[in-house]
Order: structure tokens, then sequence, then C-alpha cells
């Protein structure tokens, strides 16, 4: 690892060639009850001094890199016009590079505007990844996430407008047994509404030290059985009639899988029931990798 990060690096598992700059530390939002990734650390957006001085120790082991994803949890916080400053001088230092992809939060979204977005899309931004979670509004407040329903699907259509991509991930489980087929419902109505143009599964995993971890050791959460979290996710495909490239390679899944729908989604919901049936479920030996 290159003597330039600070703390645990998260990336999307499509960024794993990537060219990982962290432009900010931690995550502006960080309440979320389910998330570990950032907690111990104090957030603030690095000076363009310091991502210089980065890209500078990077660059002779990264010469020919195509794809560089700006780190930590909502590089897109930062101001439109220093955006598209590091934008361009990435493109400057890196002749080879074709893609730079950013996390962004819902809040981070909500504050620009489609054309900021339509101008980070000049200048190279490549890809989008937004953690959209659940489409049930009473679960995003339980879990913290710090917005409505309907600002999730604002701030996910504003991406969609400007033309850059869009990558949404959502949590299999987040709601427990009692909110199993809610949650899965509302979450693909929500997706729906927005349109991503890639959509990933993750299972929940409980992460120690977070509320939701606590609130579990105290009996006030239950993890969803195997069984049903593959339920869950038969819920969730079966109600997606948007176009998106959909996966669940993540390893937290009990089963991958990965299609296009909604042209695949028959194909999709037959392996859900061969595996229910047969009870073909990852390890969680393997979920924890």
């Amino acid at each position: 690892m290159l003597p330039i990060y600070d703390g645990t690096i998260w990336r999307p598992p499509s960024e794993a060639r990537s060219l990982i700059l962290q432009a900010t530390i931690g995550c502006s939002n960080n309440t979320c009850t389910f998330c570990g990734s950032y907690k111990t650390k104090k957030f603030r957006i690095k000076s363009a001094e310091e991502l210089k001085a980065d890209v500078y120790t990077a660059q002779p082991y990264y010469k020919n890199v195509r794809r560089i994803f700006l780190a930590d949890g909502d590089a897109l916080v930062i101001k439109t016009d220093q955006l598209r400053t590091i934008l361009d001088f990435l493109y400057d230092q890196f002749p080879h590079l074709k893609r730079v992809g950013v996390y962004a939060s819902p809040q981070n979204l909500l504050q620009k505007s489609v054309d900021e977005l339509i101008q980070l899309k000049e200048h190279g931004l490549g890809i989008i990844y937004l953690g959209v979670e659940t489409g049930l509004d009473s679960l995003l407040q339980k879990v913290r996430k710090g917005v409505s329903r309907q600002q999730m699907i604002t701030a996910g259509s504003k991406v969609v407008q400007s033309g850059i991509p869009l990558s949404v991930t959502i949590i299999i489980g987040l709601g427990g047994p009692e909110l199993s087929k809610s949650h899965a419902k509302e979450t693909a109505s929500l997706l729906n509404s927005v349109n991503p143009d890639y959509t990933g599964a993750l299972t929940l995993m409980l992460v120690e030290g977070t509320e939701l971890h606590q609130q579990a050791k105290m009996r006030e959460f239950q993890l969803l059985a195997p069984g049903k979290t593959l339920q869950e996710m038969y819920w969730l495909v079966e109600s997606l009639n948007c176009h998106t490239v959909f996966r669940s390679n993540h390893a937290s899944n009990y089963l991958p899988l990965g299609g296009n729908l909604p042209e695949d989604k028959e194909q999709l919901l037959q392996r859900i029931k061969k595996a229910q049936k047969e009870g073909l479920y990852k390890s969680e030996y393997l979920r924890g990798l």
C-alpha cells in the first residue's frame, strides 16, 4: 500500500484495479447505525497541496492508470469548482486516465444542481456511487441515513439527469424480519423511480462497535436467517421494473447473482428459487473474507 493513506480505505468492488486517492478523510454524515467504516476518522477535506503530493507519490507506480477513485466516504461534498480543478489536474497528470469515480451521500447530491453535475461530467467525472440502502421511509429514519425516501429519489434522479452513470447499493436484511417484505418492496419502488445504471445488493453484516451491532446484542434487532435473506432478495428482484445492471456478487451475499433487468428477471428469480429449495447458501466463513 502506498504511504499516502489515512486509516483504512474503502472502495466499491468495481474499483479494485483503480488508483485510490483520498480527496477527503472520513464521511461528512457518519451517522448511519450500520456503518463502522469511518467511525474513527474525523471528517475533513484534504487541501489541494496534500492531494497533489499524493498524486506525485503515486505517479511512478501508476503511470498507465486508467481509473481513479476519489475516497473517502463522500468526496462529492467538495465544492464543484474545486472538484473541477481536481479532475482537470488528474487528467493532466495521468495521460491514460479514462474515468474518475466518487462515493456520494444523498446530502451531497441534494446540495448540487443538475447543472453542476453536468459540469463535473464534462470535466471527467465518470461514475457516482450512492448508498441508497433502503426505500422504506421509516427504515431510512431508523438507521439515521439523514434523508427521507423522497429526498433519496431526488438525489439519485439528479445523477441520472446529468448523464453521469449511477451505481447504487442496497442492503438486504437491513430491516430485520419484521420489515423484510416492506423493505424489499419499497426499495424496488424507489429504484424504479430513479432508474440507476447499476444496482448492487449487499447482505447486512453486523460491524462491531456500531449502534446496530449494539442493538442486536440487546436483542432489539435480529439478523435474517440465510433463507430469509433469499426470500427478501426474491421480493426485491420480483418488484424491480427499471433498466439496470443488477449484481449481488459482494462477499456478504449468500447467493451471487448477476444480470440485466428487466430482461433477466425470470432467470434471476429461478436461481433464487433453486437456491432456496436446495439450501445453496455461501458459508459464513466465506462471507467474512
